[in-house]
């Protein structure tokens, strides 16, 4: 992953390839840019005309040639407002639709990232850099090539212009030009720091109250609203010190600009006017020269004042391309195929592993088959590799040496879809997405019809609840299915794998958050849903695998002992002592 910080040429040829599809607005946005410029340039010279005229020869300055000027002038601020209202209406759109792209982009890069990735981001600086850095990346899309165009057509035009009527004076302000941009360049630098410091502190803020709002209730439970309210004035306290150092730069940096803008009047009122006295600038040419800086002045200042939103946008790019940037650790190899209809027969062959960031060994060398139709539990002490060897499985993870095997056959030659179409999981921490019951068990197959949906209810012994339930099948469970129970969440997520109707399937712990009550009613779901399938089942509660046709103990040294549950007891080892002290504190 890039954690350096980009520079601004390779930030503009990253982000260039998202105006291809649009490059026809774009063009068209780029020409009526050029319009509205071209009205604007044409005033001074009509002022020029009638100002010189009527100093040299007033009696030739008839009506019919003011009035010509003024149809003149008239038709070009008519063209001027068509294309104006073209580059505010269609220029914005495709801002927009860039923006739409980003999004789309970073939402589906994210979905490739490993469990790494999760571990060690927080959601709430990830939410902010596809939500919020990309607002302003629309008026970045739009501005940036229409700003700089219509600058360098004023910029050109009036260097032309001004140095036809007076080259020494337009020599003068020329030399202005440069020193005010080496300056504001400078302060722009200064800006983008702190434009970057923002959009972090904003993400950290956001991961407070994201957090702190999640666990509402264990706040509340341990009265710890006020340490809540410390932590987030800390952050937000951050976030005020972060904006009140981007004004003062912002301060710095207009005041520079209106210096400037004094210097460059203060020469050609200056100058200029002793150029008059002495015969070396007519009047009119005077007027025009003065029209002319005015709108020179006028361009410089806009794209100054667009380096605050330029500097917004280029942040959100950077941001963005950090998202983008990220390793994808797990991913289809070249020659993928689909694993179709498996067995179901799981082998590990020397299989290490150790965690991607902070080098944790968890296993080294460890050798198990779990063989078609086989229901195979694993009981340890926590933190001796039970759940992520079951992570390896769906390649949540790669081994980092060894390989694994389903039905002879290595799990990176298949494809991520198709591989984990076929495993089943039900998990201790159930996670309902916001919506009803119904859409929470679909989501376990595309497509599904409400008849599968309520046989897979049946199935997992759901369906009567269901139905006591207000709205039935479409009661709304709430964020992260916080209107359900403990047992009933973990019954939906059992009927969500039955709709699946996988052949592997892992049960990471399902029932040991559960009351006795709901642990009955669950167990009879899950013996259910793993007859007929390879089964791996991780378990605190011993009661729930007694069944198992094998049973291993996993520590931190492997595979330590290996058996039925009987013959575990009579070896009196780690499962003897485990099942007793599990009995005793009944």
């Amino acid at each position: 992953m890039r954690t350096g910080e980009y520079g601004t040429k390779e930030l503009f040829r990253r982000f260039a390839p998202y105006f291809k599809p649009y490059r026809k607005t774009l063009c068209l946005d780029l020409f009526c840019a050029a319009l509205t410029t071209i009205c604007e340039l044409v005033l001074p010279l009509i002022m020029r005309f009638i100002t010189n005229k009527g100093i040299e020869d007033l009696a030739s300055l008839s009506v019919r040639i003011i009035g010509g000027l003024g149809l003149l002038y008239l038709l070009l601020r008519l063209v001027d407002c068509v294309a104006n209202y073209y580059m505010a209406d269609m220029g914005h759109v495709m801002g927009a639709r860039i923006e739409t792209d980003m999004r789309r982009d970073a939402y589906r890069h994210l979905q490739k990232l490993s469990d790494t990735y999760y571990n060690n981001t927080k959601i709430g600086q990830i939410m902010g850099r596809i939500t919020n850095d990309l607002f302003d990346v629309t008026e970045f899309a739009h501005h940036c090539p229409e700003e700089f165009f219509i600058a360098a057509i004023k910029t050109v035009v009036s260097f032309v212009v001004l140095a036809r009527i007076n080259l020494p004076l337009t020599f003068i302000i020329f030399v202005i030009v440069p020193v005010m941009a080496v300056s504001c360049t400078a302060l722009n630098l200064r800006l983008r720091g702190t434009f970057r410091e923002q959009r972090s502190q904003i993400g950290e803020l956001n991961a407070r109250i994201e957090d702190s709002l999640l666990g509402h209730k264990v706040v509340k439970a341990f009265a710890n609203e006020e340490t809540e309210e410390k932590k987030f004035e800390k952050d937000n306290g951050s976030f005020l010190h972060i904006k009140e150092k981007t004004y003062r730069y912002m301060a710095l940096f207009h005041t520079t600009v209106r210096l400037f803008d004094g210097i460059m009047y203060l020469t050609v009122l200056a100058a200029g006017g002793i150029f008059m006295v002495k015969g070396f600038i007519l009047p009119g040419d005077l007027v025009a020269y003065l029209l002319y800086v005015t709108t020179l002045i006028a361009t410089i200042r806009r794209i100054i004042e667009f380096a605050e939103q330029f500097q917004r946008g280029i942040t959100g790019i950077e941001r963005f391309l950090q998202i983008i940037d990220a390793d994808i650790e797990i991913f289809d190899e070249p020659d993928a195929v689909e694993l179709v209809k498996p067995e179901g027969d799981v082998t590990f062959e020397n299989v290490s592993f150790e965690y991607p960031d902070d080098h944790n060994i968890v296993f080294s060398g460890l050798n198990l088959r779990i063989k078609p139709g086989e229901k195979l539990a694993i009981v340890g002490p926590s933190g001796g590799g039970k759940t992520t060897l079951c992570n390896l499985i769906p390649r949540f993870y790669d081994v980092t040496e060894g390989r694994i095997l389903i039905d002879g056959q290595d799990i990176r030659r298949f494809t991520l879809k198709s591989l984990r179409s076929n495993i089943g999981i039900v998990q201790q921490d159930v996670y309902l997405f916001s919506g009803t019951v119904y859409d929470n068990i679909a989501y376990g197959k595309k497509g599904a019809t409400r008849e599968e949906v309520t046989d897979a209810a049946k199935k997992a012994g759901a369906h009567d609840f269901i139905m006591a339930l207000k709205d039935g099948y479409d009661t709304y469970v709430g964020e992260r299915g916080v209107k359900l129970s403990g047992g009933q969440k973990q019954r939906i997520s059992i009927a969500r794998v039955f709709l699946k109707n996988p052949p592997l399937i892992i049960l990471d712990e399902a029932t040991s958050a559960l009351d006795n009550e709901s642990e009955f009613a669950v167990a009879k779901s899950l013996a259910e849903l793993a007859r007929g399938r390879t089964t791996l089942t991780i378990a605190h509660r011993l009661s729930s695998i007694k069944n198992s046709d094998r049973i291993l103990v996993l520590t931190d040294g492997g595979i330590v002992e290996e058996g039925n549950h009987d013959s575990l007891l009579a070896r009196r080892g780690i499962y003897y002592q485990f099942y007793t002290t599990a009995n005793e504190l009944k």
